[in-house]
């Protein structure tokens, strides 16, 4: 049955409309951006079939072009779609730190790593740049691919500090494993970054790994 011969109150749209996203279900969701299904089969019925495919809403999501290319109902067009509402999701996640917001929390700031830095597919490394009342003058991703100790140069880090006037630092980068358990390379990059940056007074507040559950603060662990 079409999705068009449904209760009003069921249809996707309709539903989102009437009640809020956060009402949906992820075949819901899903179905709405993939907007129509194949023949015989409705885009919720689609959507059904594609998260039961890939194990779920967020490998959808974080696929490859190949892998998303070859299911039946996307294909190039959708994967552009979906990468621009990606892109979109994130920047208003980013802008959720504006400048001038104070840090009130831990968990505030591990909330904001997650969201930007727990889907990366290679290794990238940033830092939250912080007044010396811990308010944000900027978030920037410094370095990507294969992070280790020879990959993070202090030097930049505290370019980058003196240039946005900081007076501390929230280090941070993600584990593309998805294990955010400290390495020893993670151990010697914090203690090199935390020496380079108090030769300048600049305090070292964090350092977090960011894998797929809750990110790691090095700060909780003595390690900072």
């Amino acid at each position: 049955m079409a999705i068009t011969d449904w209760p009003m109150a069921e249809r996707p749209r309709e539903k989102l409309l009437t009640h809020g996203a956060e009402m949906l279900s992820d075949a819901e969701l899903l179905a709405i951006f993939l907007r129509i299904g194949l023949p015989g089969k409705s885009a919720v019925e689609l959507a059904r079939e594609l998260l039961q495919n890939f194990g779920g809403l967020r490998q959808l999501l974080t696929a490859d072009k190949n892998h998303f290319c070859g299911q039946a109902g996307l294909g190039p067009a959708k994967y552009v779609q979906l990468q621009a509402v990606l892109e979109i999701a994130r920047r208003h996640i980013g802008e959720q730190l504006k400048k001038g917001e104070e840090l009130t929390s831990v968990e505030h700031t591990r909330n904001f790593l997650q969201h930007v830095l727990r889907d990366q597919r290679n290794e990238q490394f940033g830092c939250l740049f912080l007044d010396n009342r811990h308010r944000v003058l900027k978030w920037e991703i410094l370095f990507k691919g294969t992070i280790d100790a020879a990959a993070v140069y202090p030097r930049i880090v505290v370019e980058r500090a003196l240039s946005h006037n900081a007076a501390a630092v929230i280090a941070a980068h993600n584990h593309p494993s998805g294990i955010a358990e400290p390495s020893n390379a993670d151990v010697t990059i914090t203690r090199r970054l935390k020496k380079a940056l108090a030769l300048l007074d600049i305090r070292m507040l964090d350092h977090f790994i960011i894998g797929d559950a809750e990110p790691v603060s090095m700060a909780e662990l003595g390690m900072v």
